[in-house]
């Protein structure tokens, strides 16, 4: 290429990414190529999200403020304590674990009211053309849908609704096809309704319906309710430059604390295992409060931006020890999700977020539309001194949360991950690897990464290291009181990272994750 890259998409699959690229190229803007991707990325990884689940967006125009769209969805009216009556915590599997509406069509609509601000809008028809034809021919089977597959055969497959994500009753295999028929259908009637047809056409009907047949307390009166919100990000100022992140429901305050007090602690440090050893800690101070303050934003306990403040900070600071690992008990949340970044040709950056939360979420899907319905109601709780206590029309806690920053340097950077508990670790360590210590990009993204809490069918809540991480920090972490074990390399359970970076120059560079099946690409408009 003779001209130096000026777009730039990157996604956990690398069909997704050709999506978003193509629309770059077409003169479209980065919203309307994360729209084409969010739908290419709901038939290429089913697992992990779709039409069924949420979003959150974090959009940034040269020299404005970026703003956020939260389009995660509410406990439905009918989905009360006393519709869960008899359970001590709500189920995370079938009709009852589906009570919370989807958000994310709704944030597509909503994104593209900003972007038909800017320019004017391709039609839906373009859009979603690459995605409608994946579902009709088929999808490749990747390793992580086997993965997801195997974990959930026994649980999900004897649902005769949920035969779409098998081939012929089994469980799926790596390189097969996987032809998502309704699906296509459903992306070709949104294109040719609009997209408000989820909420209040034909396609919310068929959903409401298909959902109360599977025993939710979802009806037709919550999608006509329901709508995606124009959010201010939380933003915290270090020596690097200015961070932004989302607000409640998501821990998107825990990210930002966790760079903000590495900011403040890293000069201590003088090696790898000092690094690692101190973005541990100050996680473990980022996710005790977090823990005692993300929730709807209703219920907020405090300001979550007055967290951010230096005071706040500096008291979370004393906590912290380069010589000493702080204990851990803390509960763990996970979840299973995509990530995806770019940048457009007038420097417009997206950094967006789309899940279904876990594997297949409720593992209900819809058989008129071939929607996968989330599970992210299992977040709230049924003990009332909870402060994730249902009640109808809140949101749940999410650990989703898209990242983006402005750098003192005058670059802006799109980064983020999948990986529940994992995203605010994985967003620091790439962060703190590229930006306080230089590694390139790709670099920082690929290397040894650590998980510090509970995962998928797991009670301990230890620290979880990659084997190349620990041949070069393991003895060191150990001596300091790491409680650690040792997974295989380049492990998707350290989720799919991510990042776009744009210069000053409008010139862009970015990576994608070797755990995931996905791709970076660059082109110039």
């Amino acid at each position: 290429m003779s001209e130096k890259p000026n777009i730039a998409f990157t996604a956990p699959h690398y069909a997704a990414s050709q999506v978003g690229l193509n629309i770059l190229e077409k003169g479209g803007t980065a919203i309307e190529a994360m729209v084409a991707a969010a739908a290419s990325i709901a038939v290429e990884y089913p697992h992990m999200n779709g039409m069924g689940g949420d979003g959150f967006w974090l959009i940034s125009e040269p020299g404005k403020s970026p703003v956020g769209i939260d389009a995660s969805g509410v406990a439905a009216k009918g989905a009360t304590p006393s519709f869960y009556e008899g359970f001590d915590a709500i189920p995370s599997r079938g009709g009852k674990s589906a009570l919370t509406m989807a958000g994310a069509v709704a944030g597509w609509q909503k994104a593209l009211e900003i972007s038909h601000s800017w320019q004017s809008g391709l039609p839906l028809s373009t859009l979603f053309d690459t995605a409608i034809s994946q579902a009709n021919w088929g999808i490749e089977v990747t390793q992580s849908l086997v993965d997801a597959s195997n974990k959930t055969f026994e649980e999900l497959s004897s649902d005769e609704n949920f035969a779409q994500f098998l081939i012929k009753g089994k469980a799926l295999k790596k390189g097969k096809i996987l032809k998502l028929t309704k699906l296509s259908e459903t992306l070709k009637h949104l294109a040719d309704k609009g997209l408000d047809d989820f909420y209040h056409g034909e396609l919310a009907t068929q959903l409401a319906e298909d959902l109360e047949a599977a025993g939710s307390p979802i009806r037709l009166e919550d999608f006509k309710n329901y709508e995606a919100k124009l959010v201010e990000p939380l933003s915290v100022s270090t020596s690097k430059g200015k961070l932004y992140n989302l607000p409640a429901p998501t821990q998107g305050v825990a990210s930002l604390i966790i760079l903000a007090l590495y900011d403040k602690v890293q000069h201590l440090g003088s090696t790898d295992a000092d690094m690692v050893h101190l973005l541990i800690e100050c996680t473990k101070q980022a996710f005790i409060t977090r823990n005692a303050n993300v929730t709807d934003p209703s219920r907020t306990p405090v300001s979550l931006q007055s967290l951010l403040s230096d005071d706040a900070l500096e008291e979370m600071v004393k906590n912290i020890s380069l010589d000493k690992a702080l204990p851990w008990p803390h509960e763990a949340k996970h979840g299973d999700t995509i990530w995806m970044g770019c940048c457009d040709s007038e420097g417009r950056m997206v950094s967006y977020i789309q899940s279904l939360y876990w594997e297949f979420g409720s593992g209900v899907v819809s058989p008129q539309t071939g929607i996968v319905w989330n599970n992210r109601g299992t977040s709230f709780s049924l003990d009332p001194s909870s402060n994730q206590y249902l009640a109808p029309g809140l949101k749940p806690f999410h650990t989703l949360n898209p990242a983006f920053a402005e750098l003192i340097d005058g670059r802006r950077m799109s980064y983020g991950t999948m990986g529940g508990e994992g995203q605010p670790q994985t967003q620091a360590a790439l962060f703190a690897r590229h930006i306080y210590h230089g590694q390139p990009i790709a670099k920082a993204i690929s290397l040894g990464r650590w998980l510090l809490g509970r995962t998928w069918g797991d009670q301990s809540h230890n620290l979880k290291a990659e084997r190349d991480l620990v041949e070069y920090v393991g003895d060191s972490l150990l001596a300091r009181g790491h409680d650690m074990v040792t997974v295989d390399p380049c492990n998707e359970l350290m989720g799919h990272a991510g990042a776009i970076i744009r210069d000053t120059e409008g010139t862009v560079n970015g990576a994608s994750d070797p755990r995931s099946d996905g791709k970076a690409f660059f082109g110039h408009r």
